[in-house]
């Protein structure tokens, strides 16, 4: 969770009250935060002229307390000093808004854009450290990195709109970075960042691309290449009285999230906000942003008593959840519902039981109401698919076989390519931003964790047996969540012989344990209502031609395909740098349920 280091005198300045450091730890606790430290208590002589800071820990969902603003405002609320804010867009005086038009070829790098103006700010050096501090714990956090939304803020008595969001080939992108002295186009601004300390870290998300997303004003003067780097001509500093916000995204949430944020923490040091008219010609789209209506929800009476074991009429409920942002009111179409009206700051509220959540943090988690859980008693026991699992998992150890855990995520190219196998498209779970090129998808078979394994092992003697009961993750459209997992058993053996009888003796015994009896497969095709398994020839290009068989399985009078099991094609082998033949063998184990 990010750590957040205030002023101490200037936050308790703005909550009215001087507080020692223990009644503002239990404060903080109070409020869900944690605080980390309060330097003054550790400070050496030498630094007693350096102002005291308050160290806050910050819940990784609350974008709203990632600064001194946040973090004063919230607790002011809560200690019912203020309401919060209800924030307004104000219209410039001519009646005309800024624009910034999205030209059709960002689609093919960041095609989303947002933004806003802060009319008259005053800045003093602390707001402005603040501002910028801001912007850059976004970019760490909910932004990941730069990669899904980048914040760029301009001086906008600078530049003149309307504003252009472009996407052009880096050398034709031309203009003088952020405290620099020399102009230099893209191609040339990616080797001068390459070793840089702050910014060498963000190149990655647009070097390859052959266009660079860039931001011109109406005089063709660049503003800023997201997600790199704003241009010198625009930057603000502690003298700048009209702010222009420009935000590029991926994500079409949280580049209005971002928005908010900075609007919300920083407009009561602005005059006005004022929108600006976002274009899109190419998808026929003209917007104002940002929308700063809070969202509308309900939530039940009774749920929210229920789960917090209190019995509070909506009134109570109405002032307690006032502490925490919210503003609410009793339902007219239904006496058991609350209207709730969520802020635009508390983009963390996604469901009812945040608001509960919250209703527990007003009243005090200490002063809940404790009771027993429940007066009846119950016995622990393991879901069915777990106990399939560890019965099989007992069963190959009994056999001689070694049990490994390799990680459920892994890259694109194990899992199908180095398998042989073609990704059909719809199959597979993808991280939406992957940490390494290692871990790009969840795996849909057990085999290359089991194959990366025996690699990594290679120095060991051999034969070497191993298996792995775990999850594999498919896309499913007809589920609640578009995913489903399926527990498998999979096996794989490398040693001097191919070791297929070997596998084989598993499956046989491994079916035997399940109570499945071996069947022919002509008896099999012509009779589903008996109840067994058999082993087909398999063409998979996965296996050795002729080596590879399917086992097919008849249970509860129908038909199922449950696995394969042969020795690995040599050019697997190979991409695995495995020296010796090896046999696997694979199994769904849910379809025994």
């Amino acid at each position: 969770m990010p750590t957040i280091a205030v002023d101490k005198a200037a936050l308790f300045e703005e909550l009215g009250a001087d507080y020692t450091t223990e009644e503002f730890e239990d404060l903080c606790f109070e409020f869900g935060l944690e605080l980390d430290e309060d330097t003054s208590q550790s400070k050496k002589p030498e630094d007693l002229a350096e102002p005291s800071q308050l160290k806050i820990e910050i819940p990784a969902n609350r974008y709203d307390m990632l600064c001194f603003e946040g973090i004063a405002l919230n607790l002011r609320v809560f200690l019912e000093k203020q309401k919060l804010p209800q924030w307004t867009l104000t219209a410039p005086a001519s009646g005309e808004l800024q624009t910034l038009t999205i030209k059709e070829e960002t689609a093919r790098i960041r095609p989303l854009c947002s933004g806003v103006i802060l009319r008259n700010i005053k800045f003093t050096q602390e707001r402005y450290d603040s501002f910028i501090s801001l912007q850059d714990k976004l970019h760490q956090n909910l932004a990941r990195q730069r990669t899904l939304v980048s914040i760029g803020t301009h001086d906008l008595d600078t530049v003149n709109g309307p504003f252009t969001y472009e996407a052009l080939p880096p050398e034709e992108i031309e203009f003088m970075p952020l405290n620099q002295t020399n102009k230099m186009n893209g191609k040339q601004l990616m080797e001068f960042y390459e070793k840089d300390k702050h910014l060498g870290r963000y190149l990655h998300i647009i070097r390859d691309s052959p266009v660079y997303p860039v931001i011109y004003d109406s005089n063709r003067t660049v503003l800023s290449l997201p997600p790199i780097i704003n241009g010198d001509h625009s930057k603000i500093t502690v003298n700048t009285k009209n702010v222009f916000v420009e935000i590029t995204a991926l994500d079409k949430t949280k580049v209005e999230i971002v928005n908010h944020m900075l609007v919300a923490m920083f407009a009561r040091y602005a005059e006005s906000i004022e929108p600006i008219r976002i274009i899109s010609p190419h998808n026929n789209e003209s917007r104002e942003a940002p929308d700063l209506s809070p969202r509308e929800t309900q939530a039940e009476i009774e749920y929210l008593n229920q789960v917090t074991g209190l019995n509070l009429p909506p009134t109570e409920i109405s002032r307690l959840l006032s502490r925490m942002g919210y503003t609410v009111a009793p339902s007219k179409s239904d006496s058991k519902l609350l209207d709730v009206s969520v802020p635009i700051t508390r983009a963390d509220v996604l469901h009812q039981a945040d608001i509960m959540e919250d209703l527990a943090i007003a009243y005090g988690f200490n002063k809940l109401p404790r009771q027993n859980p429940n007066k009846s008693a119950t016995v622990a026991a393991p879901l069915p698919i777990n106990k399939l699992g560890d019965i099989t998992r007992l069963e190959a150890a009994t056999a001689g076989w070694s049990e490994v855990m390799p990680l459920i995520l892994c890259s694109h190219e194990e899992n199908f390519e180095w398998l042989n196998r073609i990704d059909p498209g719809g199959l597979a779970i993808k991280l939406a931003n992957p940490k390494t090129a290692e871990y790009q998808i969840v795996r849909t078979s057990l085999l290359p964790g089991l194959l990366k394994t025996i690699s990594s092992n290679r120095h060991h003697s051999v034969p070497m047996k191993i298996f792995e009961v775990s999850d594999v993750g498919f896309i499913d459209t007809s589920r609640e969540r578009k995913t489903r997992n399926e527990r498998h058993f999979a096996a794989a053996i490398m040693g001097k012989t191919s070791g297929f009888e070997q596998v084989h003796g598993l499956l046989d015994r491994l079916m035997l344990m399940l109570k499945s009896a071996f069947i022919t497969r002509e008896e099999g095709l012509t009779n589903k209502k008996l109840e067994g398994y058999w082993i087909e020839e398999l063409d998979d290009p996965t296996f050795l031609p002729g080596h590879a068989a399917a086992i097919k399985l008849n249970i509860a009078g129908k038909q199922h395909t449950i696995g394969t099991f042969g020795i690995l094609h040599p050019s697997v082998l190979q991409k695995f740098e495995l020296q010796y033949p090896v046999s696997t063998l694979e199994l769904n184990l849910a379809v025994f349920l």
